[in-house]
């Protein structure tokens, strides 16, 4: 049973990274339109107030805020697309009719029973409700899109096969799915509307909770955030704070922007002060300086023969760690063959955020350390002391040297270059599920060399491959027989390492996974 619940949150994250791939790009581009917009910076630096400029700020801003301000919509077009199996686009098409209809039946429902709210000099702010689309709904955020990207994506796998004859054929195929869902997105959207005032009233509840745990809510944040990331998990920890009002919410001129993501954003553009909700923002400030600290201490402690090995394999997986915000390359060099140490990181992940807190630091960090300076520059108006990050960062960095250095020699912990000969990834493929095979010297496929062959070989063959996706690092592949999968093979195609969840398997490629996705998918005609 806890398998199965494990496995099910696994894929749920699994089908969440999917709209959220582009969230990043968004909020990158984005500060281009914050940058030309923001007053604050305008007045202090006026060429950016020369022509053409103000308004091709004000375009980039709205157009993307609009985005971010629709994200529900996103989740359940992306998550029913990730669930599907099969022609993905029908898939994503029924989400977005469902979702129509979906909001349409919760607006007649609340107008049919005299619920619908009066706008008042504030807009809906207070009322549970909200304008979506142009329509008054009852206000779910994103969990609304979510619900009903899951329904759509299942219904779509179990029934998109069936076949009628006769007049009911005009229902086979996709079609009946469609049936099925737009049926359901009616019952929902009207019975949503007794139930969700209930829910709204847990978040709220939930909401208060964290903002009265207060510093130890922070921690166990960022606790969370990074000691999930090897199950995939951590999506579910920190996309509500993100995008649903259990990170913040702002009332700006008619709109209400919910989560932390939209409220920073909004705050900046303003020229407001910052908020509370930039902290939750700030969960991947780990990234930026502790891998630093962990690079260092596993480069000490490796063996004098290995230290060379271990310097080229560490360099690029830190530098991608720094500058894109991926860290799963490197985690798996360490999270299963020295589970203490990725505890310790954890931990320290979480105690650096209530440090950001405790010296009144509400930086942002998501995006790397480009994004991250770039961002907190936008807001020096607020936060002019937010340089002191890079303070608490060598502290960080520091602390993580040498706890893990002290850890490492104490318990001799197989730390790469520590491996005993011949066992080389050993500690990693026998560690308990998720299983994973440490692959520490390969470097991830270029875009115009993807072994293809050589992975469809180790998954055991075209025939043993029931579905091909991936998310921002990871191959993820569903096999019909396990047994079949061939490690060594996979382990020379580029690969840092093998995740191994019942028969769904992970395969870290780093930020060319796209391009290695796509050649499998072409490959096996999928």
């Amino acid at each position: 049973m806890k398998t199965k619940i494990v496995d099910a949150l696994a894929k749920f994250a699994k089908s969440m990274v999917q709209p959220l791939m582009y969230v990043s790009v968004v909020g990158i581009v984005m500060l281009v339109g914050i940058v030309l917009t923001n007053q604050n910076l305008v007045q202090a630096l006026p060429f950016l107030g020369w022509g053409p400029l103000p308004f091709i700020g004000q375009i980039i801003y709205t157009c993307l805020m609009f985005v971010i301000n629709n994200l529900s919509i996103l989740f359940c077009v992306g998550i029913a697309g990730a669930i599907a199996k099969s022609s993905r686009q029908h898939a994503c098409l029924i989400a977005l009719m469902v979702y129509f209809i979906f909001l349409n039946a919760n607006n007649v429902t609340l107008s049919s029973t005299g619920r619908l709210a009066e706008m008042t000099a504030l807009g809906l702010t207070g009322t549970g409700q909200a304008t979506v689309f142009g329509i008054q709904v009852l206000d779910m955020g994103v969990f609304g899109g979510i619900i009903l990207g899951c329904l759509t994506g299942w219904i779509f796998n179990k029934y998109s096969g069936k076949q009628f004859g006769g007049f009911l054929q005009m229902f086979s195929g996709t079609r009946f799915p469609f049936l099925i869902m737009a049926l359901l997105a009616m019952i929902l959207g009207w019975g949503a509307t007794f139930v969700w005032p209930y829910v709204q009233a847990v978040i709220s509840a939930l909401t208060g909770f964290i903002a009265n745990s207060g510093n130890f809510g922070l921690f166990l944040y960022g606790v969370l955030n990074k000691l999930l990331l090897p199950f995939g998990l951590h999506h579910l920890v920190y996309t509500p704070f993100m995008f649903s009002e259990i990170g913040g919410t702002l009332q700006l001129g008619d709109q209400l922007l919910q989560g932390a993501y939209a409220v920073r954003t909004g705050e900046l553009a303003a020229g407001l002060p910052l908020s509370d909700a930039s902290y939750w923002m700030s969960f991947t400030f780990i990234n930026l300086f502790g891998y630093i600290g962990v690079a260092l201490a596993f480069y000490k402690t490796a063996f004098k023969e290995n230290k060379a090995k271990v310097r080229a394999t560490l360099i690029p997986l830190t530098f991608t760690v720094i500058v894109a915000s991926i860290t799963e390359p490197f985690d798996f060099l360490f999270c299963f063959a020295a589970p203490l140490l990725f505890v310790v990181l954890s931990v320290i992940s979480g105690l650096s955020m209530v440090a950001l807190k405790l010296l009144n630091l509400p930086v942002a960090t998501s995006g790397g350390i480009i994004s991250a300076i770039l961002g907190n520059l936008v807001g020096s108006y607020a936060v002019p002391h937010w340089y002191l990050m890079f303070v608490v960062g060598a502290v960080v960095i520091v602390v993580t040297y040498f706890s893990f250095v002290f850890l490492i020699k104490k318990f001799n912990l197989k730390t790469p270059g520590r491996e005993a000969a011949g066992d080389e990834g050993a500690d990693a493929s026998s560690a308990k599920a998720p299983a994973v095979e440490a692959k520490k010297e390969a470097a991830p496929a270029a875009e115009s060399e993807v072994p293809v062959a050589a992975i469809i070989e180790g998954l055991g063959g075209k025939e043993n491959i029931l579905s091909v996706d991936n998310c921002f690092t990871r191959l993820r592949v569903s096999l019909k027989d396990v047994s079949l999968l061939k490690d060594d093979v996979i382990n020379t195609t580029g690969c840092s390492g093998i995740v191994k969840k019942g028969n769904d398997i992970q395969i870290i490629y780093g930020m060319q996974v796209g391009a290695v996705k796509k050649a499998v998918e072409e490959t096996l005609g999928l």
